[in-house]
């Protein structure tokens, strides 16, 4: 399966399920900053927190972070790792990468780190319902949970919950709009589903 955003040299909190920098596992607090990154999806906010990347949020993400736990701002082409993270930010946007190789950290709550982890496991250009997450943590009636879980991903894109949709296959709630939720899935499509769209 496609893993995105733990190459080698991460690795998981048996504890909690979060992935942490190996012999990193700073506090979230420790050098935090961000840089707005321009995309074609508008201008992302992506954090950093040490070694890792922290977060990445759209414009008017519906769980944005306060400003004060997003540090200091700075500018992308001035830190080595907010620039590595643009760098790829672009290439899968434009079609011309399917992973991210980039060390990433997680702080949520054992729930949510299970959920975030069986979205790393969705392959690119595939996707799965909240329901079918559900069944595989045992109990299809937390379905309501796992989308509250998938919403909270701090890590739009890099950890891809645009992979998971209604049962129906329709497009539901995406913490950065269902415009760029489609525009994700649509980068993601194979070569002949997107060529069959043109006739």
């Amino acid at each position: 399966m496609t893993d995105i955003g733990q190459p080698a040299g991460t690795n998981t909190d048996t504890a909690t399920g979060a992935r942490t920098d190996a012999g990193t596992a700073k506090a979230t607090g420790t050098d935090t900053r961000h840089a707005i990154v321009e995309t074609s999806l508008g201008g992302l906010t992506v954090v950093a927190s040490g070694d890792a990347i922290t977060g990445l949020y759209f414009p008017h993400h519906w769980y944005m972070p306060s400003d004060a736990s997003l540090g200091r701002r700075v500018d992308v082409q001035d830190d080595a790792l907010l620039t590595l993270a643009a760098t790829q930010l672009a290439e899968y946007l434009d079609g011309d990468r399917t992973t991210f190789d980039l060390p990433t950290r997680t702080n949520g709550d054992a729930f949510q780190e299970r959920v975030w982890a069986m979205l790393r496991e969705i392959p690119f250009g595939e996707t799965t319902t909240y329901g079918e997450l559900a069944e595989r943590l045992g109990n299809k009636s937390l379905a309501q949970s796992v989308g509250q879980a998938v919403g909270h991903n701090p890590l739009s894109i890099i950890v891809a919950c645009h992979r998971v949709v209604g049962s129906n296959g329709k497009l539901t709630g995406f913490a950065g709009g269902l415009k760029r939720k489609q525009r994700l899935l649509e980068i993601e499509e194979p070569t002949t589903v997107k060529e069959a769209r043109l006739f």
